[in-house]
């Protein structure tokens, strides 16, 4: 059975030209798109943002915990938009 080290020994040369164009090409693709997503909604910063300070400033024994409770606070939505709007001035 493998282990998940494996998954570094994997050999690109096994490839096509090709093959290896597409996939960067597919690469250049994804990182654009995800860097106009992230433009367009700054809200994900901030969310991210105030979690990880949240995380480091408190540092839960039990992280899935911490993150299911932090981001099902019903009051989430009102805290990122004010931090946004602070953010603005």
């Amino acid at each position: 059975m493998s282990g998940k080290g494996d998954l570094a020994k994997l050999d690109v040369a096994v490839l096509t030209a090709d093959q290896q164009e597409k996939l960067r090409q597919f690469k250049i693709k994804t990182r654009i798109n995800n860097e106009k997503y992230l433009r367009s909604h700054p809200e994900v910063e901030v969310l991210i943002g105030d979690f990880l300070r949240d995380v480091l400033l408190k540092r839960p024994a039990d992280i899935r915990d911490f993150a299911a409770d932090h981001f099902i606070n019903p009051d989430l939505h009102v805290l990122i938009g004010s931090k946004m709007e602070g953010n603005m001035e």
